[in-house]
């Protein structure tokens, strides 16, 4: 093969190995040493499928808390009276907590999934994990505000005595503003973490684009969501982006989930 190789003007075939696995490449003339490596370079389908399992019971476990969370978002007075009438409200806020820790432990993964290891898609990758994190902190801030300070908060104002119940409620209400805050930069620094991997997603195609697009909605979502709480709390005009968010996101996995469970070993990506 070699010899024939050389007569017609081609360049020897060379053998890559692969994870175990030999993959025999005839490189033609046209192809540049660039070209060739990209064309071979995969996401690796072990985290990738790590990812997809973590993002897809994180949400879960995210979603199913929403139907136990009590109403009441901008009326403070019913949302305090709720909170208060609760008593699951602690476990409600723990498992948001961990639904959203799992999501972004999924996201992390998917840094090293994609296996991007230079250029600009590299970066956007590392800044993306980078804006993961921090999300993260931020949700620890959000749901210890909000399911531990605040529960006291309420508590404390419903229990009071009618003296003391308008100064109670002002300082329920201070920690009510503190969890906008803290919610409105976490669904920035989230939306901005999942708008980066989307265009990661898209550049290389290490999986297919659609599931960049769709994470790229989901994150651009939460920044108008991460806008629109800091401007006006849990007001009715968030309501499209905080759906929009979760179920673009959920396409989006979904989708990354069969992938990953789909793609053999030795499965090969687009070139980027």
């Amino acid at each position: 093969m070699e010899a024939s190789a050389r007569k017609e003007g081609y360049p020897p075939a060379k053998r890559i190995q692969k994870h175990g696995s030999h993959l025999l490449q005839m490189t033609s003339p046209e192809s540049t040493p660039q070209e060739t490596h990209r064309r071979f370079i995969m996401a690796n389908h072990k985290l990738l499928r790590l990812s997809a399992t973590l993002l897809f019971i994180g949400l879960v476990v995210f979603g199913v808390t929403i139907p136990l969370h009590p109403p009441g978002a901008n009326d403070h007075q019913a949302a305090f009276t709720a909170y208060a009438n609760s008593s699951s409200w602690a476990a409600i806020h723990l498992g948001q907590f961990v639904g959203t820790a799992v999501i972004i432990a999924g996201l992390l993964v998917l840094f090293f999934a994609l296996n991007v290891s230079e250029g600009t898609p590299r970066w956007l990758g590392f800044f993306g994990a980078i804006a993961a994190g921090v999300a993260l902190a931020l949700a620890g801030v959000r749901f210890a505000v909000d399911g531990v300070a605040l529960k006291q908060a309420v508590d404390a104002w419903v229990s009071a005595p009618a003296a003391e119940q308008a100064a109670r409620f002002a300082s329920a209400e201070a920690l009510r503003w503190l969890e906008w805050g803290t919610t409105s930069y976490q669904d920035f620094m989230l939306g901005l973490a999942l708008v980066l991997f989307a265009i990661v997603i898209v550049w290389t195609a290490r999986v297919p684009r659609p599931v960049g697009y769709l994470m790229g909605l989901s994150g651009l979502a939460s920044l108008v969501l991460g806008w629109v709480i800091g401007a006006e709390g849990f007001a009715p005009i968030g309501e499209v982006p905080s759906y929009a968010a979760p179920v673009f996101l959920f396409a989006s996995i979904i989708w990354l989930l069969i992938v990953a469970w789909r793609r053999k070993e030795s499965a090969q990506a687009a070139p980027a």
